[in-house]
This record gives structure tokens, C-alpha cells and sequence, in this order.
């Protein structure tokens, strides 16, 4: 037996070798239709499947994916349009398999010693992307059937939709399949795309909102590969000072003491044809086009702003360098050989965005992508119906809203813009007169010579001083031999000198930020002069505000929709006017290059600044007129609430006093703050003329709580609503685990000071409505302090509508909905109104 079975294994052997063998390519897709291009592609109709030739393995690429259909909901994110993360990858084969391999490129070693580079190499893990099996082969190319790897969670869909509260999706497969019309390859790119289909027992509300059928979201997934670009970019060192996005690799090659972290900043190729000249052309300037889809007068708008960074090219020394287009009827937006500037539509307001597929070894931009929220022109244009109240007699002919709302969208155009050049946010621009637009900026409204308000010169044309100063530190082509360093640095010094100043999102965003000029929606050189005036426009606006804010015809409900924005107007020039309560003046400086050493903000304008805030906390300021409070009906059958409205306590009827609570909270809530708290305590230590923490709480609590109560029941209601808000950010910020011990102390000290005021104060016997709220102040303070109550017990206040830009919802408000928020809830969720709710 066992020569008998030797003998039939050497019978055998040709046989099982003959079945190991794969066949060519040619035979393997003779019936198959051909996509030539970087990576052939072979489409099998019969099959619905989807062959991948790779050329050369071993070669490196770039991968990235994309959603060219989105799903249309600004809170869940996933926009038409959407980027995925790039990498570099590369096919490797392993007997059948062929593996697609990312390699770490977070930690490198540049260095001509191979043990060295494959040392750091093998420290850090690599990633394999997917595994395909060899299906044919021919002169060292190979065949992968690559459908499984297109139709498939590329880009993380099931994890954005479980992130966000919308519940547990699947892939199904049996509702998924190729898209043949958009996978195609070119030359330098090849481009598979598939329609991929989710699906889910329980949907949560944004996707019930928007999708067909918010059980089987349906989305197409974009998987593109693409030619790595040829030699001879130049990366540029990332100067904090520079005002640029960078990318940042650790490389262990680098001598001992000298900075191992490597940064450069992202910005296009762009070469002067000739580099010694003044002014050039480029070699290929960088051309951008504008989304067909996109209607006018917004088409025209965007291409104005789009427009405007030519200004800055030519200043950098280029002719003609930075253009323009509209995208050809034929073009594809998610090519990668096309620079986008997309009109995205979502069911909610959101932020516009600016994002770049970036060459991950050295910088280089290949594909710059805008992404612009359709909605944003109709939000700006509310703001301006709010404040010009213009149809007592029907639609003005000249249409001042149009124009304003035209004039923002141009001013967003450059700005999105910007980042796909790598220019990052400049928070500090607006204090040197709108000098970037890399800056937010709030549409300034002028009071003209009769109390009328004019939007003429709400929003700024052109680019500003700042973006010239970054185009020229990022695109400049300096002739050979020259020092780029001593020349960059030069391009900075001269900016600096000028007055021209430099900050960006981690020190503007926060709201314990300390930066006196960094500032989000702000105008003006001085905060407080600048917040004065926003609540004076505001007031004069108030006080016109009636029918004829919103259009003939519309319900009368809708009101609201614009007293939101209206009544909020000064939120953000409180968040800059706070910043210099405990605030420190800096800038990102290098060692040696002679800027200023941080420095707080002087007494007398952190007490400037104290008083203005509490100026927008008076009855005054806070009241609503009359007229308004009683004209807004509830909510008409197909005009639910929404979030862009006020919270309240009252129902579906319009609470006249939840914008009260609103704004107030708004203020007191940044004020102590408790890195703005942990500041004042500390500067008042090194410095006893600044303000102390201990005299910020006592200031704000005499100016709430000891001036005499209204004898108008609505505002001494207004009053009241004011101190009970003060009492609750009084307990919030004590009950924060993240306190300071001394900031702790002076506010529990605080609390049992007041504790003692109310006591002697119960109010007047006859008052029985604030003896009650007083009463209730002291029980609650009485409370906490003996800790009798765990922090969790404190009451639900009032939602904030959005602000910025337009449409955020942090979890715990989303769970926290009153009346008027679950009514409209559980009315979406029903589903006989689920394909009607979305229409509307």
C-alpha cells in the first residue's frame, strides 16, 4: 500500500499543479469590458462584478474614499461630497493572496541606512486595508476580483450613524451592488464607486428626517486610487506664525537634540515659469471649478469670491496663476484632477467646509474640495429681515436681504477657499479692519443719522492684508541661492510690524479662551465699544419688529424664526467682550524673533468689560416689546417647532420669558467660567491692581440681586429670571469637578455670603412673587452646601437655540427636550408622517 500510493501521488502531481496554475489576464476578461487607465479595470455585466489589474506590485499609491451622494443631514455629517482619509498603499502578494498595505507613515527614519529606516519601520505597526485573492496573472501583473473590497463601509458609515444616536446599522449586501456609470479610470487615477445600502431596526430621528427610507439608507461610496505626484515638490517648514494647516511625522533619524517631530504646511505645487522674475506665470496654475449644479445669483457670487485669491497670487509674484471655472457638464466633482467648489444641500443649516487631499509625505495638495451649505445664503438672509423689517409694503425692488445674503456667500467662497490652500482660521483679523477672510465675520450693521439701519457695508470685498501676507509665505518662488528661511521669516516680521496679528482655533473656539483679540462673529477694534453698538442696533431692531419682518402670506408662527437670531444678536460679541475678563494677550513666539511676552489685559478694560456685560442683563435689555410678546401664535399644522426656535416652559404657546433666561444664561455661564475663574484668581495674585475673582462674583451678584424690583410685573419677572440664572450658574460651575482649589473655595465662600443676604433680605411681605423666588434661592443654595442633593438634581434649564455657525446640538441637549422639541419628535417618528416631514 504504500508504494501504491506513492505511485499515484507521482500521477497526481501534474495534475494539482496544473489546477495551482492561474490563467492570463486576456483569457480570464475576454468577455469582459475594459477600463483602461492606472489601474485597468475589467467590468463583468453578467456577474456585476469588478476586476482590478494591478501593473507593478510593490508601488506605491494614494487611496482615499468619498461620498459623491450623501445623506443630507448637517448632524450626522455625512454630506455629499464628504472626504475620507488619504494614505499611501501598495500591493503586496503573498502565494494567492494580495494584500493592500498602508505603511506608517507617523514614524519614519530619513536615512540612507536600510537597518536604520527598517528599524522605525518594523517599531510601529503598518495596517493591511483588505486582502484580495489572485485570479489571473500575466507578466508580472495580477487580476483581484475587487468587488467585496467596493462595495463595502469604506469610510466608517455604520460608525458615524451609531456615533451620532441613529442607531445600529448593517451593510446589507443584498442591497448593495457597483455603480457602473461612476467607476471608471483615467491615466493618473482609477475611480470605483459602489451604492451601498444600510439598515437598521430602530432609526434615530435625523435619519428618519431625511432619508427615503430611514430603515434602508441607501448612500454611494467612492473608492479612488491615485498616481502619486512626480518629484520635485519642495516642502516648507510649518512656522507657528505662518497662518497654515501642516502635517506633522516623527523621524527617528534626526541627531540627538535636535527636534525629532517634522512639520510642514500643505499648499499646491505652483512654480514659476521663470523663478528670477518679479512676475511670472506658473508653470500650471491651480485652477478650481465651481459646482454646475450651483443656481444663480449664488453661481455668480461664488465665482466673485472665489475669485478674489488671484489678488494674493499676484502679490506672491504670479500672473494669472489662481483661476476660476465653472465644472464642465461632463466633469465628475469627485475626480481628483478637479479642484471643487461644491453647493451642498442639507435638510438643516451647518457648516461650510474646506478640505484637501494632501500627499502625506511631504504636504503637497492634490485635490482641494469645498464643501458650501446651501442654507447658509437663507440664514443670512433671515438675520437681515430681522433687522430691516421690510415688507410693510410688500418685497422692497432692490432686495437689501438679497444683497447682504450675496455679499456673505461671496465672503464664504474665499474663505472655504482658503483652507483647500492651506490657510487655516485667523480669529484675530477683525481688529485690524477685517483684514482676512480667513476670519468669521459678524454682518455689521450701521444706525444711519435717523435710527434707520443700513446693511450696505455688512460684509467686506476683496482679500485681505492677512491673506495676502500667507499667500506670499506659502507660494512665494524665490529665485536660486536664496536664503527661503531669512526669507520667510522677513515675509512674518514685515506682517508683524504692520500691526497685523495672528490667532487661530485653539485659542478662539473655547469658551474659557483668554485671548483679548481672538474672536468669533465680531467686528471692531475695541469689544466693548463694538457690543455696545450691537445692543443698540439690537434694541432699535426690537422695537420695529412686527409683521413686517417676515413675508405677506407667511403664518404668523414664523416670527420666531427670525426674533432668534434677532433677539441673540449680541451672543457673540458678548464671547469676545468676556475674553477680557481674566484675559492674557500672546502670540505664537519663537524664541529670539523679539515679539511680545503674554501680558493680562489692564484693569481698567477688564472692568470696561464687566460693566458692558452686565448691561445686557438689565430689564431693559432683556425685555421683549409688548407687541411681540402676544404675536406669536402656536405653531400652524405642517410648521412644527424646530430647534431654530426658543425653548420654554409654557407648551406650544410662545414663553415670552425663555429668551430672557437664554441670554442671561449666555453671559453669566461665560463669566466664571472656570478657567476664566482659575485667571482671575491668579493674576490678581501676582498683581493686586487686576481684578480678583472675589470681586467679579460680588460685583455681578449686587447688580442682579440688590437693585430695587421693577414695579412692571413683566420685568420684575425679568429680574427674577435673571437672578435665578445666576444661581444656577453659581451652582453649575461649584459642582464642576474640574475646579481649582481656589476658585472652589471663593465660590462655595460666595454662595453661603448670598445665603446670608437673602436671609436678611426675604423681600417685602406684600411681594409675595419674590419672597417665594427668594425663599426658593436660599432652600436651593442651603441645599448644595450641605450636600443634601447630588449635582444631577439641579433643575433643566432652557435650551440655546444654534449660533455657530448654524445648526450644533451638543448629546445631552438632543436627550433633553421640552415640550414643544418631543411634540415635534414623536411627530417625525410616526410613521404614517415620515415621507412628509422631510418635504416640507
Amino acid at each position: 500500500m504504500p508504494r501504491l500510493a506513492l505511485v499515484l501521488a507521482l500521477l497526481l502531481l501534474p495534475l494539482t499543479a496544473a489546477a495551482q496554475e492561474l490563467p492570463s489576464i486576456k483569457d480570464h476578461t475576454k468577455r469582459m469590458e475594459k477600463l483602461d487607465g492606472f489601474f485597468p479595470l475589467y467590468w463583468d455585466a453578467n456577474a456585476g462584478k469588478v476586476w482590478l489589474e494591478i501593473p507593478q506590485l510593490g508601488q506605491d499609491f494614494l487611496y482615499f474614499t468619498s461620498l459623491p451622494a450623501g445623506l443630507g443631514s448637517n448632524d450626522i455629517g455625512l454630506d455629499r461630497g464628504l472626504l475620507g482619509t488619504e494614505r499611501i498603499v501598495r500591493f503586496e502578494r503573498v502565494g494567492p493572496k494580495v494584500l493592500l498595505v498602508a505603511p506608517n507613515l507617523d514614524y519614519r527614519a530619513t536615512s540612507d541606512n536600510a537597518a536604520e529606516v527598517r528599524a522605525v519601520r518594523d517599531a510601529f505597526a503598518e495596517g493591511v486595508v483588505w486582502g484580495f485573492t489572485a485570479g489571473a496573472e500575466e507578466d508580472g501583473r495580477v487580476l483581484v476580483d475587487a468587488t467585496d473590497f467596493i462595495v463595502r463601509d469604506g469610510q466608517g458609515i455604520a460608525r458615524r450613524l451609531k456615533g451620532t444616536g441613529q442607531g445600529t446599522f448593517r451593510l446589507d449586501a443584498g442591497r448593495s451592488a457597483i455603480h457602473r456609470a461612476m467607476t471608471k479610470s483615467f491615466p493618473q487615477n482609477t475611480e470605483m464607486e459602489a451604492r451601498v445600502t444600510f439598515t437598521t431596526d430602530s432609526p434615530g430621528g435625523f435619519v428618519r428626517q431625511v432619508a427615503a427610507d430611514p430603515y434602508a439608507v441607501t448612500l454611494r461610496l467612492r473608492h479612488s486610487f491615485v498616481q502619486l505626484p512626480e518629484a520635485g515638490y519642495e516642502p516648507r517648514v510649518l512656522d507657528p506664525r505662518s497662518g497654515y494647516f501642516g502635517i506633522r511625522y516623527v523621524d527617528y533619524a534626526t541627531p540627538i537634540g535636535a527636534e525629532k517631530e517634522q512639520r510642514y504646511i500643505v499648499r499646491h505645487r505652483l512654480e514659476k515659469t521663470n523663478p528670477n522674475a518679479a512676475q511670472s506665470t506658473a508653470v500650471a496654475p491651480i485652477v478650481y471649478y465651481l459646482d454646475n449644479g450651483t443656481p444663480e445669483p449664488v453661481r455668480s457670487a461664488l465665482l466673485d469670491g472665489a475669485r478674489w485669491w488671484s489678488q494674493a497670487f499676484e502679490a506672491a509674484g504670479f500672473i494669472d496663476a489662481f483661476r476660476v471655472e465653472v465644472l464642465p457638464e461632463d466633469a465628475d466633482p469627485m475626480d481628483v484632477r478637479y479642484h471643487m467648489i461644491q453647493w451642498v444641500h442639507r435638510a438643516t443649516r451647518g457648516w461650510s467646509y474646506g478640505r484637501s487631499i494632501v500627499d502625506p509625505r511631504t504636504g503637497e495638495i492634490i485635490k482641494g474640495h469645498v464643501s458650501l451649505g446651501s442654507l447658509r445664503v437663507r440664514q443670512d438672509y433671515l438675520l437681515a429681515e430681522g433687522l430691516l423689517a421690510p415688507y410693510a409694503d410688500g418685497v422692497p425692488a432692490d432686495d437689501p436681504m438679497l444683497q447682504m445674503a450675496l455679499a456673505r456667500i461671496r465672503q464664504l467662497s474665499a474663505h472655504e477657499i482658503g483652507h483647500t490652500l492651506g490657510i487655516a482660521h485667523n480669529f484675530a483679523a477683525s481688529v485690524n479692519g477685517r483684514a482676512s477672510v480667513m476670519d468669521y465675520p459678524a454682518p455689521l450693521a450701521t444706525v444711519l443719522a435717523n435710527d434707520e439701519i443700513s446693511l450696505a457695508d455688512a460684509y467686506d470685498t476683496g482679500i485681505g492684508e492677512w491673506d495676502v501676507v500667507t499667500v506670499r509665505y506659502g507660494y512665494s518662488d524665490f529665485p536660486a541661492g536664496t536664503d527661503e528661511k531669512a526669507a520667510l521669516d522677513a515675509i512674518l516680521d514685515e506682517a508683524h510690524a504692520a500691526g497685523l496679528r495672528y490667532i487661530s482655533d485653539t485659542d478662539a473656539r473655547p469658551a474659557g479662551a483668554a485671548h483679548p483679540l481672538a474672536h468669533l462673529w465680531d467686528n471692531g477694534t475695541d469689544a466693548v465699544a463694538a457690543l455696545t453698538h450691537e445692543m443698540r442696533v439690537r434694541q432699535l431692531a426690537l422695537a420695529r419688529f412686527s409683521e413686517a419682518t417676515i413675508r405677506p402670506g407667511r403664518p404668523l408662527a414664523t416670527l420666531e424664526e427670525v426674533l432668534v437670531p434677532l433677539y441673540l444678536r449680541h451672543r457673540y460679541q458678548v464671547e469676545a467682550t468676556v475674553k477680557l475678563v481674566g484675559g492674557v494677550a500672546y502670540d505664537y513666539t519663537l524664541r529670539g524673533d523679539g515679539r511680545d511676552a503674554p501680558a493680562p489685559v489692564p484693569a481698567a478694560q477688564q472692568q470696561a468689560a464687566l460693566r458692558a456685560l452686565l448691561a445686557t442683563l438689565t430689564p431693559e435689555a432683556l425685555r421683549l416689546p409688548e407687541a411681540v410678546r402676544s404675536a406669536i401664535p402656536p405653531r400652524p399644522p405642517s410648521y412644527g417647532p424646530n430647534r431654530e426656535l426658543f425653548d420654554g416652559y409654557t407648551g406650544l404657546t410662545f414663553d415670552p420669558y425663555a429668551p430672557a433666561e437664554v441670554a442671561s444664561s449666555l453671559v453669566l455661564g461665560l463669566l466664571i467660567h472656570p478657567q476664566r475663574a482659575a485667571r482671575l484668581v491668579l493674576q490678581n495674585d501676582l498683581n493686586p491692581d487686576l481684578p480678583a475673582l472675589t470681586q467679579l462674583l460680588t460685583a455681578i451678584t449686587e447688580h442682579v440681586w440688590q437693585q430695587p424690583i421693577s414695579d412692571n410685573r413683566y420685568d420684575a419677572e425679568l429680574q427674577r429670571i435673571v437672578q435665578q440664572t445666576w444661581t444656577d450658574a453659581l451652582l453649575s460651575t461649584a459642582a464642576r469637578a474640574n475646579l481649582s482649589p481656589g476658585v472652589r473655595a471663593r465660590l462655595t465662600q460666595h454662595l453661603r455670603t448670598l445665603t446670608e443676604w437673602l436671609e436678611a433680605n426675604p423681600g417685602r411681605a406684600r411681594d409675595a412673587e419674590t419672597v417665594a423666588h427668594r425663599a426658593l434661592q436660599f432652600d436651593t443654595i442651603e441645599r448644595f452646601l450641605l450636600r443634601l442633593y447630588s449635582p444631577e438634581e439641579r433643575r433643566a434649564t432652557a435650551d440655546v437655540p444654534p449660533g455657530s455657525p448654524i445648526g450644533d446640538l451638543a448629546p445631552d441637549v438632543l436627550r433633553r427636550q421640552t415640550a414643544r422639541q418631543a411634540w415635534l419628535a414623536r411627530w417625525q417618528q410616526a410613521d404614517f408622517c415620515t415621507h412628509l416631514t422631510h418635504k416640507f
